[in-house]
């Protein structure tokens, strides 16, 4: 089995590190809460994986998005065509474009024909095939349906890909237009302003006020740079490594959260996640508890993460899901109300995916709305930005004119 190093908190809130074999993520976590452990971090060791993983070293890297998409597919249509899984590795892997996915399709191949489960081969790459990935299709192979729960796996895969793609496009055009009007500033800063702060010093006129700002704020980029330059870095550096302890996560969640506009759509983006993950897990098959903890491991919002736990411990105790959904504030309205109705009916998978769609619906009109909405605030920042510029240049010019 692999290693996996853990990072866990103990009941007097001290840090508690160590290695262990176990079957995947979910196990660790699981073993560790038995313990009376609270799971901070667990991750699979790249260098020591137990025998196996000295025999059969990990090929690591990883995939794009596009890859792991047909490569699904693919792998659904073949096997539903009744081509052996060993067959359609080894198609797909000469096919594959990819040299870092197909050293990882050849060592699945080697795999698959060493013995070994296809989930079970593809959890050696964690940094190609999450832990949604895996448990699908573990699910799929137990339950001897692996080419449907592929099938099902392409198209949620396919649809987050299409979702996030708008997203992104969304912010394309804001993005450029204040990245160039920095650019400009920082070059009018670095070059220009000097040469007119030279042809300034000749005249010997005094300089209004905005001029000799601007000045000070010129003299100062030129200077001084470089430590402009590590200072960002610095800051930059810190916030990540600050963010990756339970502190900072849980900081940097509320905080993301709280600012207003992009903070509902973060929560609307997490519970779009949040109910497409779950619906599938539990449309594949995997027991309810098993697909909480998944979706809780996956989810980067430690506000909902919390949530999540306090759910898991009542279902754990004979709840129904929708009870600790609506007792959480966290969680809208609709969400326990859809989700009692599709616990009643036993339509759960199917509540939750119309459910994840009403969330991805909302949040791209959210989106669409302050992307349109920024486009005439960015205008007039820019407007009002190089009006106080050209101000600063000409009015020292403007006064000596005057002079005469």
């Amino acid at each position: 089995m692999p290693l996996y190093h853990y990072v866990a908190k103990d009941q007097s809130g001290k840090n508690i590190t160590g290695d262990v074999e176990a079957k995947d993520e979910i196990s660790v976590a699981e073993s560790l809460r038995e313990d009376g452990l609270i799971t901070l971090e667990v991750k699979q060791k790249d260098k020591q994986q137990g025998f196996a993983g000295s025999v059969l070293p990990k090929v690591g890297g990883s995939v794009s998005t596009n890859e792991i998409v047909a490569f699904t597919r693919q792998l659904s249509t073949m096997l539903s065509a009744g081509l052996p899984l060993t067959d359609a590795i080894a198609i797909l892997k000469n096919q594959t474009k990819s040299p870092n996915f197909s050293k990882i399709l050849t060592t699945v191949e080697n795999d698959l024909e060493g013995g070994m489960s296809l989930s079970s081969a593809l959890s050696r790459h964690h940094r190609a095939f999450d832990i949604v990935y895996i448990k699908l299709i573990e699910a799929g192979e137990t339950g001897g349906v692996l080419d449907k729960v592929l099938l099902k796996l392409a198209q949620s895969l396919e649809k987050d890909r299409e979702f996030k793609s708008k997203t992104r496009g969304a912010f394309i055009y804001p993005i450029i237009v204040i990245g160039v009007m920095a650019a400009v500033v920082t070059l009018m800063m670095i070059f220009v302003i000097p040469k007119l702060t030279t042809l300034y010093a000749e005249i010997g006129t005094e300089l209004p006020l905005p001029t000799r700002v601007l000045i000070s704020l010129s003299d100062f980029m030129t200077s001084f740079w470089w430590l402009l330059i590590i200072l960002f870095v610095l800051c930059v550096w810190g916030f990540k490594i600050y963010a990756k302890t339970p502190a900072g996560a849980d900081m940097v969640s509320k905080l993301v959260l709280t600012i207003p506009i992009w903070g509902k759509i973060r929560k609307t983006l997490v519970l779009a996640e949040f109910t497409r993950t779950l619906g599938l897990l539990i449309g594949s098959g995997i027991p309810i508890i098993v697909a909480l903890k998944v979706v809780r491991d996956i989810l980067t919002s430690t506000a909902y993460k919390k949530g999540i736990d306090e759910a898991i411990k009542r279902v754990e105790t004979g709840s129904p899901l929708y009870q600790p959904i609506a007792a959480n504030g966290a969680f809208p309205s609709i969400m326990s109300q859809m989700m009692r109705v599709g616990e009643e009916t036993g339509k759960m998978d199917e509540i939750l995916g119309r459910l994840s769609l009403f969330f991805e619906g909302e949040s791209e009109n959210m989106i669409r709305n302050l992307t349109t909405a920024l486009e005439p605030v960015i205008l007039v920042i820019l407007g009002v930005g190089v009006g106080v510029l050209v101000l600063s240049i000409i009015l020292p010019i403007y006064n000596l004119t005057a002079q005469f």
